[in-house]
């Protein structure tokens, strides 16, 4: 179904790879570590194959969180990971805006409530609002601890709509993969699939995406202003 701008109250943000840049950081340190191949096989394009190792774990990444969401064991994995790094995701390698983004949030803030909806824990979800200096443009947000189950289930997206009052449908929720699509359709958004992280147009358009854009800079065209 084609976005419908109209409907739009609430615009909620995936982080990595929406908003930050994240996935481009991870694929440079993984580039680093597969220099060697070059000395063996000068002609492999190592940035490319490192992108590709990643998109391959990701999806099976996704599906195995969602099982153990699934099974209930989720909370006991949270737990476990806190007690080997106390900090949490918080101490992801630095990444900083998707060019635009920061100017991006200011403009729409102006019109619609702005919240963000992350697979990250609580703690790092918090600390990149915080460290990005967006509070004053987040209303709300919801980590992959706000509620018994996390994305792709439709649980913390629907959480963020009645904290705000804002029924599914004038709810646009922006993401960068398939998992973000879902969320959104499972809950009865409307979706937006944005290629600056590593969905890719034809996986997005699969899984329901109502319209696909290269970032969220694209949206200041679309929306009414």
């Amino acid at each position: 179904m084609p976005l419908n701008p109209s409907l739009t109250q609430l615009i909620c943000f995936d982080i990595d790879g929406t908003l930050a840049d994240t996935d481009n950081v991870i694929v440079d340190q993984i580039a680093k570590r597969l220099l060697l191949i070059n000395k063996i096989f000068p002609s492999v394009d190592i940035p490319r194959l490192a992108r590709k190792i990643v998109m391959a774990v990701e999806s099976p990444g996704n599906s195995l969180l969602y099982q153990l969401d699934r099974l209930g064991i989720d909370e006991w994995i949270h737990k476990i990971r806190k007690r080997l790094s106390p900090s949490g995701m918080s101490n992801l390698p630095y990444s900083d805006w998707i060019p635009g983004a920061d100017e991006t949030l200011k403009r729409l803030s102006n019109k619609y409530s702005l919240a963000i909806l992350s697979a990250r824990d609580e703690q790092s979800t918090r600390a990149f609002i915080q460290q990005m200096g967006i509070s004053e443009f987040i209303r709300i947000y919801a980590s992959a601890e706000t509620c018994p189950h996390t994305k792709p289930y439709p649980d913390p997206l629907l959480w963020i709509g009645r904290q705000l009052g804002i029924a599914p449908k004038n709810i646009l929720f922006v993401g960068d993969t398939t998992v973000d699509i879902l969320t959104g359709k499972r809950a009865g958004a409307q979706t937006v699939g944005v290629l600056s992280g590593f969905g890719e147009a034809a996986e997005l358009a699969a899984a329901g995406a109502d319209l696909i854009l290269n970032d969220i800079n694209m949206l200041a065209h679309i929306l009414p202003p």
